[in-house]
């Protein structure tokens, strides 16, 4: 059996988290099966070294101008397809789609568009397609609607990550049995810390995102990093042991120096390894952060955060968490923030915080599994009649 990974890779670290979630899972229930993923063209350097090192097999695949050229590699002999482990579209069994946040205005229509394309040649080929818990929505501009329904028609499960995403999607093609809600799958992956990590410096964890200043209007835009600023002045203030966590990027690198430099020269730490920057999380008394995976990896682990955001999925994983309280504006006053950090750092509220978080977490990571065993459920069907 081949089973496709699809729309997550090693762009950003929160895609990266999601690709080890599925294979981890995959893995654990058909250990036999071959895992194929499509390499992206103009991603990561190193993404030849990561799918070896996660044994995933190529697909052949490039999607320019609306059509997939991949497909030309059906010409190419089968021993030499073999000889590199090449996979073919129309030798896949199942497809996982893992995006996070992909088909919605604010990516534009060409996601959409290339999976009613790809997911109607799917089902052409007796394919099934399930698409784990991701945001969706809105559609409102351009022609966006239009390959929404198309790939709704042709997917086999479709998990909304939350509310809002849920309606976005059932507004237009209805409320059926196939879609369901689910909470991001990532909550059930295990966080590892790189060799020597000292955490005994590093107690509450900034982590910056650079899409709240290109995501965002102008006053969210020029308010994030004096936000930034604030909020380590006052955590420095009261000795907590602040640090800046660089989740991914050359911008969020910036953020992470300009934001130290402000503050007197707080620690910066830099991780490539998503499964180690989960782990850090976990050692943290505290998180304040805007990249949404950063949030879950803190949150899974009953780890107390505030956060800010540039979509509706940040404010449906707080109430995912029961703490609504956790979400915090750039434009805040000083006392409002400080309230707001206070939450976090004052022992007769976080010691109670973190007991929540954890009853919530566990609860979260009960629905995670039951999706798996819809998934698993239905890759078994096609298991059987591959037989």
């Amino acid at each position: 059996m081949i089973i496709e990974i699809r729309q997550a890779g090693f762009v950003n670290k929160g895609a990266e988290l999601m690709l080890h979630a599925v294979v981890q899972k995959l893995r654990e229930r058909y250990p036999e099966a071959k895992l194929t993923m499509a390499p992206v063209y103009g991603g990561a350097d190193d993404t030849y070294e990561k799918m070896a090192n996660l044994k995933l097999y190529p697909k052949a695949w490039l999607w320019r101008k609306g059509f997939d050229f991949g497909r030309f590699a059906v010409f190419i002999p089968e021993r030499l397809r073999k000889l590199y482990g090449l996979v073919l579209t129309e030798e896949i069994d199942v497809v996982i789609d893992a995006a996070g946040f992909s088909y919605s205005d604010q990516w534009g229509v060409r996601s959409s568009k290339e999976l009613s394309v790809s997911s109607a040649l799917w089902k052409k080929n007796g394919t099934k397609l399930v698409m784990l818990p991701q945001a969706l929505g809105p559609y409102k501009k351009d022609d966006i609607e239009k390959y929404v329904r198309k790939w709704a028609a042709n997917a086999d499960l479709i998990f909304p990550r939350e509310h809002d995403s849920y309606k976005y999607l059932t507004d237009i093609v209805g409320e059926q049995d196939k879609i369901k809600l689910s909470p991001d799958f990532t909550n059930l992956v295990k966080g590892t810390l790189p060799e020597h990590y000292d955490a005994s410096n590093k107690r509450i964890a900034i982590v910056p995102n650079y899409r709240m200043i290109d995501k965002t209007g102008a006053v969210e835009s020029e308010a994030y990093l004096p936000f930034l600023i604030r909020t380590a002045k006052y955590l420095v203030e009261n000795e907590t042991k602040p640090f800046l966590l660089v989740h991914e990027g050359a911008n969020d690198q910036m953020l992470a120096e300009k934001v130290s430099e402000a503050v007197g020269g707080i620690p910066i730490v830099k991780e490539t390894n998503p499964l180690h920057i989960k782990g850090i999380l976990g050692t943290c008394d505290a998180t304040i952060g805007s990249r949404f995976h950063g949030l879950v990896s803190a949150l899974s682990q009953g780890v107390p955060s505030l956060a800010t955001g540039w979509s509706h999925k940040y404010q449906r994983l707080f109430e995912d968490y029961g703490f609504s309280e956790g979400l915090v504006s750039v434009t805040d006053s000083d006392e409002v923030l400080k309230g707001k950090v206070d939450l976090l750092i004052r022992e007769n509220s976080s010691v109670a915080l973190r007991e929540k978080l954890n009853e919530r977490s566990e609860e979260l990571k009960r629905l995670s599994e039951e999706m798996w065993c819809l998934v698993y459920s239905m890759i078994d069907e096609v298991k059987g009649k591959a037989r």
